[in-house]
Parts: structure tokens; C-alpha cells; sequence
């Protein structure tokens, strides 16, 4: 993930410039940042598994239970 992802996701949080200030996040925000960083990391693992994989069915496997789709 580049800085420039996470700062897009700070500011997606609903931080908007908070963390260069110093000032207390709020749970809420603090969950939406986790949340999107877990979907980009996700993501990252899929296309990784596609790329990898051989057979696209094992693949959209793979990717499912990534997903939690399995």
C-alpha cells in the first residue's frame, strides 16, 4: 500500500488532517480506517491469487474464502 493510499483512506476515515494535528480519533473513525485498510489488504491478496493461480476456479475459490463468500 503506497502513503498516498493511506492517506486517501485517513481522509475516507474522516480524519481530514486530524493525525498531522495530534488530536484524539474517534472509535467510529478509528473503526472506518481498520475497515478500509483490511478491503485494500483483501484486495491485494485477490489480485495476487489470480495472478498466482493456474485454474481461474481454484482462484475464484481462493478469492471466495478470502471474501468470506465461501
Amino acid at each position: 500500500m503506497t502513503q498516498d493510499e493511506i492517506n486517501q483512506m485517513v481522509e475516507q476515515a474522516g480524519f481530514h488532517g486530524m493525525l498531522s494535528i495530534g488530536v484524539v480519533m474517534d472509535s467510529k473513525q478509528l473503526q472506518a480506517f481498520a475497515k478500509l485498510v483490511a478491503a485494500k489488504e483483501q484486495e491485494r491478496c485477490c489480485s495476487i491469487v489470480f495472478a498466482q493461480c493456474e485454474s481461474d476456479n481454484v482462484a475464484q475459490r481462493t478469492v471466495d474464502a478470502i471474501r468470506g463468500e465461501a
